[in-house]
């Protein structure tokens, strides 16, 4: 049977490992240990309440992350609030895909946006992910550019 739980710092480690996991299926390139820099970030941010995340377990394996990361900027016409949840971390073991683990983990953590006040979240979808995002009720914003520093 499929147990949903927040992540804790005792989990910390293997939810980062996950993480790594998971950018590495998406086809980053790795050009830095990325280990101490997500620890401080999740830790800060859980310890703030900036950062959430539900994991599905089975038994005391993880099988399944997500996680929000709640920003602010100025209010706009689609936000009001000027609160934004950035979506992250949404992975599900190869094992077990395909059997409403993401969908209901997702479910958790939009739930959690919409407690913090957030008036909208935001993903940048792998394509893996794009139909659980559409299928959930997602549209796609073409605007969307990124400039690296």
């Amino acid at each position: 049977m499929i147990e949903y739980r927040r992540l804790t710092e005792k989990e910390l480690d293997r939810f980062i490992d996950m993480r790594i996991h998971q950018l590495r299926e998406e086809g980053a390139k790795e050009q830095l240990n990325l280990v101490p820099a997500l620890r401080d970030y999740y830790s800060r941010h859980m310890a703030d309440g900036t950062f959430v995340s539900w994991l599905a377990f089975d038994e005391e394996k993880i099988i399944g992350t997500s996680g929000m990361s709640f920003v602010e900027k100025p209010p706009y016409f689609q936000c009001p609030s000027g609160k934004i949840g950035l979506l992250s971390s949404m992975f599900t073991d190869l094992d077990y895909r395909r059997k409403g683990i993401a969908r209901e983990l997702l479910s958790r953590v939009i739930s959690d946006a919409r407690e913090y006040g957030c008036g909208t979240v935001q993903i940048t979808a792998s394509d893996m992910g794009v139909k659980l995002y559409t299928d959930y009720g997602f549209v796609h914003n073409g605007n969307f550019m990124q400039y690296a520093l």
